[in-house]
């Protein structure tokens, strides 16, 4: 069964990694985030920023507390509270200079945390009440990963991918790969650029008979897709229906398999075409959709020597880094250094970029 002991991806004789030194490896090593919601990697400094901004701008309001949008260490919620805490996290990221703000310090931080190439995702969003339009919401967070990356002192590349929320309308999500189109083939002055489309939100709202001839079309535009699946039971003809898109990547697929109530069918088209699994560790912990870390997917479809990429799903609201994650893998799974060296370098190979990009950005890893 997958949940059997994970076999050592490298011989006996190579070293493990020590309880002491295996979090300094892992902070050290370069990284590559592929599933980073932007509004959920708020960090508790920018936070209080934000906060402090909005005591002054609406008193009048209830201004939320640090603890009801961030899970702190050896808490849960459910899933259904973490999408409650996006919604409070929304009502203080209302304009474009807050949007700036968050885009300049969640890049800064990635960076100082060793990640050499992050794909950002957010769905744009409209605010009447401020005058932010989803263009100019878009165009705030380019700006604000402009400014990180001209002040951040090591090298990281950052690409944007644009949120289909499950709970919009069919129009409005066409309107987001309409957006996404357009900003992917503009020649602008941003140094950062979007790439593809996601599909997220509650896993409980939307048809996705009727958003899947949108997903459709984001690929004739040729724009990358990365789907949230099965990150609940029982959606196994969803999944299938989803995966007719031919999605290049998959967002958590927690109940892919038989033995959590998925289906052989849905394993074998995943494994047939080898499309790449972003786990996310702590996010599926902290949202109870997995037991405990010993249980999680990563084990199955590391025995199967698929495509996988450690990713953070929301660094702030879940409270941990990339090189947590990597670090919480290691002593999970058993991995040695060079279990963790193949495990970083290997998601290159995901990246939304072109093969000559992969092969440059590669390099990083020749001196580990």
């Amino acid at each position: 069964t997958w949940a059997a002991t994970l076999p050592h991806c490298a011989s006996e004789m190579s070293t493990h990694i020590s309880n002491e030194a295996d979090l300094e490896f892992c902070r050290k090593i370069p990284k590559v985030e592929l599933h980073a919601h932007l509004n959920g990697s708020i960090s508790p400094s920018t936070m209080q920023k934000l906060l402090s901004r909005h005591q002054g701008k609406l008193s009048h309001r209830t201004i939320p507390e640090m603890w009801q949008t961030t899970i702190a260490k050896g808490e849960k919620r459910t899933l259904n509270d973490c999408f409650a805490m996006f919604k409070i996290i929304h009502t203080i990221v209302d304009d474009e200079e807050a949007v700036a703000m968050v885009a300049h310090d969640v890049v800064l931080e990635f960076a100082a945390d060793g990640v050499v190439y992050l794909e950002l995702r957010s769905t744009p969003r409209a605010n009447p009440t401020t005058g932010m339009t989803k263009q100019s919401y878009i165009d705030a967070v380019l700006k604000g990963i402009d400014s990180s990356l001209a002040k951040c002192s090591q090298l990281i590349h950052v690409r944007v991918l644009l949120s289909i929320d499950r709970r919009q309308s069919v129009s409005e999500a066409r309107d987001t790969v309409h957006l996404a189109a357009q900003y992917s083939s503009a020649l602008t002055q941003h140094r950062a650029r979007v790439v593809g489309i996601d599909l997220s939100g509650d896993p409980n709202a939307g048809d996705m008979n009727e958003l899947l001839p949108v997903l459709r079309l984001a690929k004739e535009k040729g724009l990358k897709l990365s789907l949230h699946l099965a990150e609940i039971p029982n959606r196994n003809d969803e999944s299938v229906l989803l995966l007719s898109s031919f999605p290049d990547r998959i967002g958590h697929g927690t109940f892919f398999h038989p033995s959590v109530g998925g289906t052989d069918e849905i394993v074998r088209i995943v494994s047939d075409r080898r499309i790449p699994m972003e786990i996310c560790l702590t996010s599926n912990v902290k949202g109870q959709t997995v037991p405990n870390y010993e249980n999680h997917q990563l084990r199955f479809w590391r025995e199967k020597n698929h495509p996988v990429i450690i990713c953070t799903d929301d660094k702030g609201v879940f409270a941990t880094s990339l090189s947590e994650e990597y670090h919480i893998a290691t002593l999970t799974f058993s991995l040695n250094q060079d279990d963790v060296r193949k495990l970083s370098l290997e998601a290159v190979d995901a990246v939304f970029e072109e093969d000559y990009f992969k092969l440059e950005l590669k390099k990083m890893w020749d001196s580990i």
